[in-house]
C-alpha cells in the first residue's frame, strides 16, 4: 500500500486521545459545581426567594437543570460530570469508580460550591442593606413556621436523590445506544425534581450545593444542613445498589469500589458503537486497589483508563507516513488482497466495526512485526 493510496482511498483512524489526568478531572468537577451553584442559587435569589410562586419554582428548577446540561456536555468527557457528592457516591457503590476517586471528587465539588456561593454573596452585597442571614443565599431548609418536619424532608430528599442517581446510572450505561442524549436526560430530571421539592426543602439532592450556600446563610440553613448531607447519600447508595441488582452489568466492578455482590451479566444487545468518552468516564475498567503489573508487563495508566504505556521506540520501531498534515503509523500487518490493513498504535488497535480505537485485548502480547 503506497502513501498515495492511503491518502486518497483509505480513511485513516484518528489518534487515540490521551486520558484525562487527575488534576484535570478535579478541575472539571470544581468548575462544574461552581457553575451549578451560581446558575441555580443565583436564579433563586434573583426570583426574590418567593418559593410559593409557581413561576419562581419553574424558573429556578430550569436554571438548575440547564446548568447540569451545559456542564455535563462541557466536562462529561473529562470527569464524567458528577458535580454532586451523592452522584459520586452512587457511582462508587455501583462499581463505576473507586471510593478514593469519589472522595477526591466530593472534595473538589464542595470547593466549587463554596466558591460559587461566595461569588453570589459578594455580588448581592452590591444591593444596599443586603444581609445573607436575612434573605438566605438559595440555601436548603425545612424548618420555620411554615416548614415541614425533619422526617418528611429526609424522606423526600432520599427518594428524589435515588431517582436522580438511578437515571444517571441508566443513561451512562454502556448499553445505552444514545450516549449523546445523556446530559439532556440528566438535566431534565434535575429540573423536574426541583419542581417537586422547591416548596418543601428548596431541593438539595446534592450535599455540595447545600453546604456552599449554608455557610453564608447561617440560621436554619446550618441547623438543617445534616438532612441535606445524609439524605442524598442514602438515596444515592440505594440507587447504586439497586441499578446493577435489577439490570446487571456488562463488566466487573472497578477495584476499590462498592459492594461487589452483583453477578456479572453480559448485555443482551451489543454495546452500540462502543462507549464514547463520556461513558468511558462513567464506566472505568480499572481503579484504585489494583495489583502492580507483573515484571515485563506494561503498567496501566492511573485512574483506570484503558490505555497502556507506550513501548520504547527502539523496541518496536515504526515507520511514519505524512498524510494531510498528520503523522500516521503504517499498518502493523500487511493486508492480504481484499482485506483491510491492521492499525496498532501505543497499545491500541483500530476497530473498523466500531469506528474507534479499542485497547489491545492482551496487553502482554508482543506487537506483530511491522509490514
Amino acid at each position: 500500500m503506497t502513501e498515495e493510496t492511503i491518502g486518497e482511498t483509505t480513511a485513516l483512524p484518528p489518534t487515540p486521545a490521551a486520558a484525562p489526568t487527575l488534576a484535570q478531572k478535579l478541575a472539571a468537577e470544581t468548575i462544574g459545581t461552581f457553575i451549578l451553584v451560581v446558575f441555580g442559587c443565583g436564579a433563586a435569589m434573583a426570583g426574590g426567594l418567593q418559593a410559593g410562586d409557581p413561576a419562581f419554582n419553574g424558573t429556578t428548577g430550569l436554571a438548575f437543570g440547564l446548568a447540569i446540561v451545559v456542564t455535563v456536555y462541557s466536562f462529561g468527557r473529562i470527569s464524567g460530570g458528577h458535580f454532586n457528592p451523592a452522584v459520586s457516591a452512587g457511582a462508587a457503590v455501583s462499581g463505576r469508580i473507586s471510593w478514593m476517586e469519589a472522595g477526591y471528587y466530593a472534595a473538589a465539588q464542595i470547593v466549587g460550591a463554596i466558591v460559587g456561593a461566595l461569588v453570589l454573596w459578594i455580588t448581592y452585597h452590591g444591593f444596599s442593606g443586603f444581609k445573607s442571614t436575612d434573605t438566605g443565599l438559595g440555601a436548603n431548609t425545612f424548618g420555620g413556621d411554615d416548614g415541614i418536619h425533619w422526617w418528611a424532608a429526609l424522606i423526600i430528599e432520599i427518594i428524589l436523590t435515588a431517582v436522580f442517581v438511578f437515571v444517571i446510572l441508566a443513561v451512562t450505561d454502556t448499553r445505552n445506544e444514545h450516549p449523546g442524549l445523556a446530559p439532556l436526560a440528566i438535566g431534565l430530571t434535575l429540573a423536574a425534581i426541583h419542581f417537586v421539592a422547591i416548596p418543601l426543602t428548596g431541593t438539595s439532592v446534592n450535599p455540595a450545593r447545600s453546604i456552599g450556600p449554608a455557610l453564608f446563610s447561617g440560621g436554619d440553613a446550618i441547623k438543617d444542613l445534616w438532612v441535606f448531607i445524609i439524605a442524598p447519600l442514602l438515596g444515592a447508595a440505594a440507587a447504586g445498589v439497586g441499578y446493577p441488582a435489577l439490570f446487571g452489568r456488562t463488566d466487573e466492578p472497578v477495584p476499590g469500589s462498592g459492594w461487589q455482590f452483583v453477578a456479572r451479566q453480559r448485555a443482551a444487545a451489543p454495546v452500540w458503537g462502543g462507549p464514547d468518552q463520556f461513558q468511558q468516564q462513567w464506566n472505568q475498567q480499572e481503579g484504585w486497589g489494583q495489583q502492580a503489573p507483573a515484571e515485563g508487563q506494561p503498567a496501566q495508566q492511573e485512574w483506570g483508563q484503558q490505555e497502556w504505556a507506550q513501548p520504547a521506540a527502539e523496541q518496536y520501531p515504526t515507520e511514519q507516513t505524512q498524510v494531510s498534515g498528520q503523522s500516521w503509523q503504517q499498518p502493523s500487518q500487511p493486508a492480504a488482497e481484499g482485506e483491510l490493513p491492521v492499525y496498532e498504535q501505543d497499545g491500541w488497535r483500530w476497530d473498523y466495526a466500531k469506528q474507534q480505537w479499542v485497547p489491545i485485548e492482551d496487553p502482554g502480547q508482543q506487537p506483530p512485526p511491522q509490514g
